[in-house]
């Protein structure tokens, strides 16, 4: 998709339709309308006759009779003015997108005015600019290329444009659309790859997709086929890969990994890229949502490229173990018992506690790249999905600064994260009588046990900053969201590019903190 941005009024406003943003609030709402009277004589009565009042998410939709040069106007509505978001621009920005497409709009503007109390945007224009292009673009995603018969591509958009009538804002907007547009593509990305069929993303071709996107833009992959995994000691890859005729491969990205003084980030994405549960089998009912076991995996691949191309000066590394979860006659079984990279050996309660055992093999390897922070990302718990719904991911972690950062990156792109507990009282839960450690930890809070089980893999000796982030809620939708699709959302591309973008920033604050207290 097109995005551009380009100094205009709303009359002069050169689209196929044109979208403006109107507060709920009465005042505010009656001086928005006159102004737009200026342009649209019979305005109120189309208000009054769509009972339209501004509040989130309302869009209504108009002929501009010729006194705006786009044929065809949006009102959307923000809600009360006092608690106005980011997030409401997102979903407005959505709404009018989606309505636009069905009219068959192929060039839709945002008019970005603030001027005649329309909307008042002087001191984050850009933040507000990237919400507007995230809610639309985003949006109008859909997993469709197994579809045969697809509906008329020409009915889709294919430019989105944001207006003001101060040159030096339109600079501004200008300079957040190469970022956002970058954004888009790799959450749109991540999204493809979730939402394959495991007869497409498999160990093997996950892989392959890796390194095309390496290839294309820069960053330095590595891949580990099975002899490698097998002479390297990664036991719990290696056990859940067992049923499968597929091997397993263990994936290394590396953005700016010859670059010195630098500080290292390691994302850890779980790749189980179909979860059958094993011989603890799932039930038939919703088994095919398994294909999207692996959007951890995704996210780091799509935070990945992001970083690349948006160059951030920080040396991130990518680590994604990838097999499937099949039963067979070769497969692990419940009370096998797996030595894991590093020594630590766990109990199996459970086969289909499985990602937990692939991800400790990569917990304990990250120590090598002696990080400042390592972060993983999986759909690891249904427990986490009862807890939280499909709004908010579940995070651990064992330190409060690093948690506190994701939190405030969670807040401004709404890619929300809640912290639970990692009492010691919950480490008895998965203590085993054979083994250091067992995968399960009975009935009870199981999203925290989980979240234990990984912590015991961090080594001692090297022990670091980490946070687990369980997607099981966010990354897998039951029904659409206002800018996700059923499906594979992409969560956590726009949480992590916000997290790293303000990781140099968050540094020198500290900094100065510091001095300051001496």
């Amino acid at each position: 998709m097109k995005l551009t941005a380009y100094k205009s009024t709303l009359r002069q406003v050169k689209a196929d339709a044109v979208a403006v943003f109107v507060y709920e609030d009465k005042k505010i709402f009656k001086e928005q309308i006159t102004y737009l009277k200026k342009f649209l004589h019979n305005i109120e009565q189309i208000i009054e006759l769509e009972h339209f009042k501004g509040k989130k998410d309302e869009v209504l939709s108009t002929i501009t009779q010729k006194k705006i040069n786009a044929p065809r106007l949006y009102i959307t509505g923000l809600g009360e003015r006092s608690s106005l978001t980011l997030e409401q621009y997102r979903r407005s920005a959505a709404a009018v997108a989606k309505e636009a497409q069905k009219a068959k709009v192929k060039h839709l503007a945002f008019d970005l005015q603030t001027t005649e109390g329309i909307i008042n945007i002087d001191n984050d224009i850009r933040n507000i600019a990237q919400a507007i292009v995230e809610g639309a673009v985003l949006s109008l995603y859909k997993f469709d290329k197994y579809i045969t018969e697809k509906k008329d591509n020409r009915s889709k958009i294919s430019e989105v444009t944001l207006i003001n009538a101060d040159e030096k804002r339109v600079r501004e907007i200008q300079k957040t659309l190469k970022e956002t547009r970058v954004i888009c593509e790799a959450v749109n990305f991540a999204r493809d790859l979730a939402n394959a069929p495991s007869n497409e993303i498999y160990p093997e071709s996950l892989a392959e997709r890796a390194k095309q996107s390496a290839d294309r833009y820069g960053y330095r992959i590595t891949i580990w086929d099975k002899r490698k995994i097998e002479r390297e000691g990664f036991g719990g890859l290696l056990a859940v890969n067992a049923g499968s005729a597929t091997e397993p491969r263990f994936i290394i990205l590396e953005h700016n990994g010859r670059e010195k003084n630098l500080d290292t980030i390691v994302l850890i994405g779980k790749g189980i890229t179909f979860d059958s549960g094993g011989i603890s089998i799932k039930p038939s009912t919703g088994m095919a949502e398994m294909k999207m076991d692996m959007s951890g995996a995704a996210a780091v691949i799509g935070t990945m490229e992001a970083t690349t191309r948006l160059k951030l000066p920080i040396h991130l590394v990518g680590l994604i173990p990838a097999t499937e979860n099949l039963p067979s006659g070769s497969a692990m079984k419940p009370g096998d018992i797996i030595k894991h990279y590093g020594g630590t050996t766990s109990e199996v309660d459970n086969t289909d506690a499985e990602g937990r055992l692939i991800l400790a093999d990569v917990i304990a390897y990250a120590s090598a790249f002696r990080p400042k922070a390592v972060i993983d990302l999986a759909t690891l718990t249904g427990a986490c999905v009862v807890a939280l719904g499909q709004h908010a991911t579940g995070m651990f972690g064992n330190d409060e600064e690093l948690m506190t950062k994701l939190k405030a990156a969670g807040e401004k792109t709404f890619e929300r994260v809640w912290q639970l507990p990692l009492y010691e009282e919950y480490e008895k839960q998965i203590k085993s009588d054979v083994a250091d450690v067992k995968n399960v930890g009975g009935k009870w809070a199981g999203a925290i046990t989980a979240a234990w089980f990984l912590k015991k893999f961090i080594p001692k000796d090297q022990e670091y900053k980490w946070v687990h982030l369980d997607i099981a809620g966010t990354a897998i939708l039951e029904e659409a969201l206002p800018y996700a699709p059923k499906g594979g959302s992409g969560v956590g591309v726009r949480l992590l590019i916000e997290f790293l973008k303000s990781w140099k920033k968050n540094k020198l604050l500290a900094k100065v903190s510091a001095e300051a207290d001496k």
